[in-house]
């Protein structure tokens, strides 16, 4: 199979078709009203996506998928031994790396400086689609740097490398959707994948949820390591997303989400003052 070829074209129609579909889904069945125009949300977000895209481009000028080509022979390999079936090292591919992302995820939210990075990502007033899209260029090359780190360590086969890839985009899309799924259906998903519902508990402006529900593609990890959370503590029409203090701010502003990281003021300080008005 020439992976190399249709990576990145598999990639982008995957994330055009996904990104389409729950934007369609949300607009019939929105699960609350935006307070920002959809308009300016995807056009600011999808800026920053784009900017996140160029920096690791030209910075790592690899993609997961190529660096698991590139290690393929490798000696010191774990996953490209034929201790067992293409497929079931593809599988634990795929498992692995999501626990990866797992510990990357719950790395910004325990580490101060990551936090003012990821921080950029939970700053959105809203929550919908678009929000897949709103991560900072420096939290895309941490992540990106240490998936192709494990790769390369690992050489995993190209096979589930691709469809790990795959699952990212399709999960990362669909759990940011301004919606839910109908109840019945959504009990059945959530215990093999990540849903809307499960998500948005994580995005919550309290600070003890925004600990919940790390996982990216499985729900697995937050049930084996204690950070599950099967529904947030306030009901539907209380609930609230983005961070507290930042009421003042442009929160979908291009300004403010590349320079949040590098503000002064540091939120996790109980120390410091809380004025976080604009200087």
């Amino acid at each position: 199979m020439p992976w190399v070829r249709i990576e990145g074209a598999a990639y982008w129609i995957c994330f055009v078709g996904v990104f389409l579909t729950v934007a369609l889904w949300e607009s019939f069945q929105p699960k609350r009203k935006l307070s920002i125009a959809a308009e300016r949300r995807w056009k600011n977000h999808g800026i920053l996506l784009a900017s996140a895209a160029a920096i690791l481009t030209l910075l790592l000028r690899s993609s997961p998928v190529v660096v698991a080509l590139m290690v393929a022979g490798s000696r010191f390999g774990v996953l490209n031994k034929p201790w067992a079936p293409l497929i079931v090292r593809s599988a634990i591919t795929v498992v692995l790396l999501d626990l990866l992302q797992y510990w990357i995820h719950w790395s910004f939210h325990r580490i101060p400086l990551l936090w003012r990075v990821h921080q950029v990502h939970h700053s959105d007033p809203d929550y919908d689609v678009s929000t897949a899209g709103r991560f900072h260029p420096l939290e895309s090359l941490y992540s990106q740097g240490i998936r192709l780190g494990a790769i390369a360590l690992l050489a995993p086969p190209a096979a589930g490398v691709f469809i790990a890839e795959l699952l990212t985009v399709i999960l990362n899309l669909s759990a940011h959707a301004n919606a839910s799924l109908p109840a019945r259906i959504e009990q059945r998903v959530r215990s093999v994948f990540i849903t809307p519902d499960l998500h948005r508990v994580h995005h919550s402006r309290d600070a003890e949820e925004q600990q919940r529900n790390l996982g990216q593609t499985f729900p697995w990890w937050d049930r084996i390591f204690g950070t599950y959370s099967a529904r947030a503590a306030k009901p539907v029409q209380d609930f609230r997303t983005g961070l507290e203090g930042l009421e003042n701010f442009d929160c979908v502003g291009i300004g403010f989400m590349l320079a949040e990281p590098f503000r002064a003021l540091r939120r996790e300080d109980p120390e410091v003052s809380p004025d976080l008005s604009p200087k």
